[in-house]
C-alpha cells in the first residue's frame, strides 16, 4: 500500500495536490478527484476496475491512461559484504487530473511523482521528485521497458518484459544502482488481478514480481557498498480504490527463508474492523489469496518519530492456516518518509515459526 493510507501502494493525495498545483498554474480548472487521500470513492468518468479482465503481459507492465492512478513499486532487502542490512525504495506514481489519453506537451492530463529511499540501522534517508506529464521528463514504456522521472530510472536490460532490470536513483547523500534479475513468475492478487480494498466494491488491478534476485552499490556520505538481496515489485492501477470510511493502512511484503512469500495489508476503518486480504505465494509461484479472518495482525512496540509522530514498528503476523506466527522488527524504526503527504516505510527482519526479510509500509498515522 503501499500516502496517506500501498495493499494499495498509492500516495494519491500527494499526486493529487501536485496536479492541482501544476495545472492550476497552466490555466487548468479540473477539479481534484474526491475521496480519501484523492483516491476516489467513485471511478466517475474514468474506467472502471471490474472482475474478469485479463491482465496482459508486456502490455500491463506500462501506463493506463483513462485511469485514475498508478503506480510502479520496488522495494529491496539487502545485504552488504560486511553483513549489515540495507533498505531500498524505489516508487513511481501517474496520477490524473481527468480522463482521457496522454497528450503531447501542457495538455497532457497526467502528473508523475517518484520517492527514493536508503535505509540502514544507521540512518534513513528519502528523495522526492516531481513532474508535468506531456513533456518527456517522466513517463513509463511498456516495450521494451521503462520507467523514469527526471534521471531516477526503472528500466529493462534484457527482453520486452521485466525479468532484467536495472535501477537507479539519487538524493542528498545517498544514491543506488541496482541490477535485477526475476527467477521466478509474476503473481496476480485477488481474484487473477482483480484485488478488493473494502466489502463495498472498491478494487484495483494489482500483479506483483516478488522473485528478484539483486546486486549492485548502495552509496550513503560518499561511502559506497556492494550489496546483494532480494527485491519485490507491485504494479496497481484503478480509479476509485478507497471507500469513504477508510483511514490508513498498513501494508507487508515478506520474503521467507523457506522460499515462500507473503503480502498482505490492513485499511483500517473509522467505522469498524479494518478490512484485511493478501496473497500466499509458494516457492514456485503458485498463489493463494488470503481471506481477511486468515490473517491476523497486531502491533507491538511504538516508535516515535522525528516529527513526533507514533508508529507501530514491530507487529505480529499470524497465518494460522499456513503455520504462519512471526514478530516483524524494523531494521530502522525511524523510516519516516517526510515527503509532500508523509509515510512510514522500511525493511523489516522475521523472528518466530519462520525467519526472513520484508518491507512494511504504514499510512495515515
Amino acid at each position: 500500500m503501499r500516502g496517506s493510507t500501498r495493499s494499495l501502494r498509492g500516495f494519491g493525495l500527494c499526486l493529487i495536490l501536485l496536479a492541482s498545483l501544476l495545472l492550476g498554474a497552466c490555466g487548468d480548472k479540473s477539479a481534484p478527484s474526491s475521496g480519501f487521500a484523492g483516491l476516489g470513492q467513485e471511478a466517475g468518468d474514468f474506467n472502471k476496475v471490474e472482475r474478469g479482465r485479463v491482465l496482459q503481459f508486456p502490455v500491463d507492465h506500462g501506463q493506463h491512461d483513462g485511469y485514475r492512478i498508478e503506480w510502479w513499486y520496488i522495494t529491496a532487502n539487502l545485504k552488504d559484504e560486511a553483513g549489515q542490512d540495507w533498505g531500498v525504495q524505489w516508487t513511481l506514481f501517474r496520477s490524473a487530473l481527468r480522463p482521457g489519453q496522454e497528450q503531447a506537451g501542457w495538455n497532457s492530463p497526467n502528473v508523475w511523482m517518484g520517492h527514493a529511499a536508503l535505509s540502514s540501522p544507521n540512518g534513513h534517508q528519502f528523495a522526492e521528485t516531481l513532474a508535468r506529464g506531456g513533456v518527456g521528463q517522466a513517463g513509463v514504456e511498456a516495450q521494451p521497458f521503462k520507467a523514469w522521472i527526471d534521471d531516477w530510472a526503472l528500466q529493462s536490460t534484457g527482453g520486452e518484459g521485466i525479468d532484467q532490470l536495472q535501477m537507479r536513483a539519487a538524493g542528498k547523500d545517498f544514491r543506488y544502482q541496482l541490477e535485477l534479475l526475476a527467477q521466478g513468475p509474476l503473481v496476480q492478487h485477488g481474484d487473477q488481478g482483480y484485488s478488493e480494498k473494502s466489502g463495498q466494491g472498491q478494487a484495483s488491478y494489482y500483479y506483483s514480481q516478488p522473485f528478484y534476485q539483486v546486486k549492485g552499490e548502495v552509496e550513503r556520505d560518499g561511502k559506497k557498498h556492494r550489496v546483494r538481496g532480494q527485491a519485490w515489485l507491485d504494479r496497481e492501477w484503478s480509479s476509485q480504490p478507497l471507500s469513504k470510511s477508510q483511514q490508513g493502512w498498513d501494508w507487508f511484503s515478506l520474503h521467507l527463508d523457506s522460499g515462500a512469500k507473503v503480502m498482505l495489508f490492513q485499511v483500517r476503518q473509522s467505522d469498524g474492523k479494518p478490512y484485511r486480504a493478501g496473497t500466499w505465494i509458494t516457492p514456485d509461484g503458485k498463489a493463494q489469496p488470503l481471506r481477511g479472518d486468515q490473517i491476523l495482525l497486531t502491533d507491538q512496540a511504538t516508535t516515535t518519530q522525528d516529527n513526533q509522530r507514533k508508529v507501530p514498528t514491530r507487529w505480529r503476523v499470524q497465518i494460522p492456516d499456513f503455520k504462519l506466527d512471526v514478530q516483524t522488527e524494523a531494521i530502522q524504526p525511524r523510516a519516516w518518509m517526510g515527503t509532500s503527504f508523509a509515510y512510514w516505510e522500511g525493511p523489516v527482519s522475521l523472528t518466530g515459526s519462520a525467519g526472513g526479510r520484508g518491507y512494511l509500509e504504514m499510512t495515515g498515522y
